[in-house]
Order: C-alpha cells, then structure tokens, then sequence
C-alpha cells in the first residue's frame, strides 16, 4: 500500500542551520537515585536523577551533524532568524509562567512526601499506600499534573501512520494512548503550543512496521527515515524542538523496534522521552528520561469476560503456578527445559492443549510465570494483575512499567533467572502471610493497569501521562 508523503522534507532545500545552546538543567535538591523514582523519603526529597543536556553552537555543522541520516535537511536563514524571534518570545512571555507553576508544583510535592499515610483518600476511592514509594509525593504529583499539565500533539502526518494505532492485539496501549490523545477528552492537550509543557510526536511504530517494512527483510532503515523525516519536519516549522533538542517532545511506541526507530533521528533517541514497551536497559533505555510503557494484550479490545473482576480472595487456587508460551528468547528455553511437563505442581506448557484455558489456569494459580521473550516486556504481566494471579518476574534488564513510583515488590515476585531450577522452592518459601499481602497488592494496583474508554483517573492513559510529567516536571530551563 503506498502512503502519502507530506510530512516529508525536500532534502534539495539549502541554506544553513543556526542553533541557540540551552542548558537543560534538573532542579532537585537531596541525593541522587539513577531509577528515577519516588525513593525513600525518610532519607531524600522528591527527586529524579540530574541529567544535564549540552549542545555546542555550531553554525557549520547544525543540530542533526550527529544524526544517522547524512541527507539532514537545513532550513533557510530567513526561517530560522523567524524561529528565533519567535523563541525568545515563548522563553520570555510564556514560559515564565509554566517554569512558576511547575516551581509550585515541586514545592507542593516536595510538602507531601513527609507525609506518612498508609492509604489516601480520594473523593470515594481509597488509595493503599504501601504500593507506592511515597504514597503522599505520588498522590500530590497527580493532583498537580491534573491541575496544571498540558501537551501539545503535533498536526503534522496523515494517518494511518500517524495520528492513529493499533487499538486491539498486542500493541493495544501505543493505539489506545494515541487515539486518546487525539480524540479524548481527558483535558490534557493544548492546541496552544506555546502553553504546553511536553509535546506529543503521534507516529505508530507498528503501523509504519505493517505499512513500509518489507517482510522478511530486517531492515528497519525505512521506520528510521520516517521518523527522521518527521522531527525534521516539526523541527523545522516550528521553534519547540530546537528550543530544548527535543527534551520535552515524547514518543510511545509498544512494537519492539520501538527503540530501533527512535535511532531515526540522534537527539530523539539521545534526549527526548521514549515511552516504550521493549525497556531495556542494556540496550539504551534510559529510566531517568524514558518511561516503561505496559504491554497489554487485548484481543479484541476488550479485556477478558473472564478477567473483568477477579474472582473472591478465599476461591481455591489449586496450582502453585502456570505458564503456556512460545520457546523463544533466551529465558523460556531454560523454563521448559527444567519445568516442562515436570511437576503438576507448576503447570508450564509450550503450546496449551486445546482441552485447556489459558485465562482459567491463570484464575486458577497462586502465581503466573512472566519470562522475557525475544524483547523484556510480557503481556502476561498485565493479565496476571488482572486474574490476581502473582506475577513472577523471569527478566533480566527489564525496567518495569511506573517503577518510579509503584513498589513492584508489593504485588510481584522477582526470581533470578539462575534460580529456574529453584523455582518451586523459592515460591514454596513465600509463606501464606505474604501471599494475602501480594493478593492485596494486586487489587490495589489493578486501576492502574486498566484501559478504559473513555479515559479514567488513576487509569494507565493517566500513569503513562504521569511518567511523562514526572521527567518533565525536573526539566527547568
């Protein structure tokens, strides 16, 4: 299918690229922590790890001398001066006002985190606290961005590549997050783009991989033209991105060549906010700057009749654990081959035989395995916070989804992928106690997992949207 190519650039326009050097600098006060999370607050304040962005000013070479594509298009002299005009503008008139919100914004979170509750009370909803790193700076970082927060979603693109995704299947969160930008009406976005505080860049990996991939061929160039034609393009208009290098635009993307497509273009890849499934972080993923998009699995997008609403605390979960999945990557082969057919304790299959469900196992199990596949992220995460079901963790570099603010500890278990031979000894250790208390975790953390149409507060549109004014938020110019 050939798609139309107006939000490309012509790479025959001339002239050369002035750059204005900003340094983007983290306000935070307290010790440092390089996960980007709420840490301890009885030792450290609100903080983010400081992260400070440098571009030298060089007329010769322009802001993309270290992007991939060597046919980087430069804009006129005259368009660029316009820009700059522009710039000083925002930088005096508008974004005075945004800097003095988000310094009250900080101020109040920063209030909160001595807080100490164990539950916070929202309207009719009760929030269990100990899920959260710091239940009080979490809850009033939300309030802020509810108050304050707004995003500007670029125009520019047809769809379906851009301004739509997938909205059912394994990539539903990057099409779900994309038509709630575009179509909802949650309040966040702002068609002032001189108002905003992040901007939105509404391209879907996955449907660039269905439209311009040639099957079978590995080469991801065509997904990283596109993506480079495109900050050129917005760069280029207007004088946002090259205010910042892009620090403050973010992209979401669950296909996994998400990361490989944000390679497009250096300084989307190196600074700006990749909300991405495939969060790895030996592969370049960067917790203080990118966020760990939920991979969620909705087959027709909708969730499960039968994962709707768990099933009571005292049901009869009769199998220790369960796993049923294709043999690929480097962790499931080592899974099957110590638990394959050996224990009816831990029901571990490799392809479900069709005299079984796959979402009653889950109901039926104390705990379901999530091993890492060809990329870190699992569907079966989500689906097992849905069936109350433990999850247990086999990954390695995987950074999980809002861990900068949720305590994965209280709803899941971690086991080494060098323990799958212990693995029945390690969940028989967890004493029945902690069980009920993980248990409890679950239904406390499910809200949060949970795609609703239209959007929900405290739902995942809501997470995703606060990790990104979390690395926002501890942006200062």
């Amino acid at each position: 299918m050939r798609m139309k190519t107006t939000y490309g650039v012509s790479a025959s326009v001339t002239g050369s690229v002035f750059i204005i050097s900003i340094v983007l600098v983290l306000i935070v006060s307290g010790k440092f922590n390089s996960l980007t999370h709420f840490g301890d607050f009885s030792e450290q304040e609100f903080i983010v790890q400081i992260v400070e962005l440098r571009t030298k000013v060089n007329e010769s070479q322009g802001p993309l001398s270290s992007d991939r594509s060597s046919s980087a298009t430069t804009t006129t002299r005259s368009s660029v001066n316009r820009s700059f005009r522009n710039l000083n503008v925002i930088n005096r008139e508008d974004y005075g006002g945004l800097e003095l919100g988000l310094a009250r914004a900080r101020a109040s979170i920063r209030k909160a985190a001595s807080s100490r509750n164990l539950s916070l009370h929202d309207g009719g909803d009760v929030l269990i606290g100990r899920i959260y790193r710091n239940p009080g700076a979490f809850y009033q970082s939300y309030i802020e961005m509810e108050k304050r927060f707004k995003v500007y979603v670029y125009e520019e693109g047809d769809p379906p590549i851009v301004h739509y995704g997938p909205c059912k299947n394994i990539y539903t969160s990057e099409g779900r997050f994309i038509v709630e930008m575009e179509q909802g009406k949650s309040g966040f976005r702002t068609r002032d783009a001189h108002r905003a505080h992040a901007y939105f860049l509404p391209f879907s990996v996955t449907l660039m991989v269905k439209y311009l991939y040639k099957p079978l061929s590995y080469d991801v160039k065509p997904l990283q033209d596109f993506v480079g034609d495109y900050v050129r393009v917005v760069s280029t208009k207007y004088p946002f991105w090259n205010r910042t290098y892009g620090a403050d635009h973010f992209m979401l993307s669950c296909h996994d060549w998400g990361p490989h497509a944000s390679k497009g273009h250096a300084q989307l890849y190196n600074k700006s906010i990749r909300v991405l499934c495939n969060a790895n972080s030996s592969e370049g993923f960067r917790p203080q700057k990118d966020v760990s998009l939920p991979e969620i699995y909705l087959y027709s997008g909708e969730v499960s009749p039968k994962l709707l609403s768990a099933p009571p605390p005292t049901a009869p979960r009769p199998h220790l654990a369960f796993f049923a999945g294709g043999v690929h990557g480097p962790i499931r082969p080592a899974l099957l081959r110590h638990w394959k057919g050996r224990d009816t304790d831990i029901r571990v299959y490799e392809y479900l035989p069709k005299n079984l469900d796959y979402y009653s196992l889950m109901l039926e199990s104390r705990f379901c395995l999530c091993p890492s596949g060809y990329e870190v992220a699992s569907p079966r995460i989500v689906e097992a916070i849905y069936a109350e079901c433990v999850p247990v963790i086999l990954s390695e570099n995987y950074v999980l989804p809002f861990s900068d603010v949720l305590r994965w500890e209280e709803f899941s278990v971690t086991v080494e992928v060098s323990d799958i031979p212990r693995l029945k000894e390690v969940l028989m250790g967890v004493e029945e106690e902690q069980y009920l208390r993980l248990k409890e975790g679950l239904r406390a953390v499910r809200r949060h997992f949970v795609l609703n149409q239209p959007a929900e507060r405290f739902d995942v549109f809501h997470m995703i949207l606060h990790s990104v004014w979390l690395r926002r938020l501890n942006l200062r110019f």
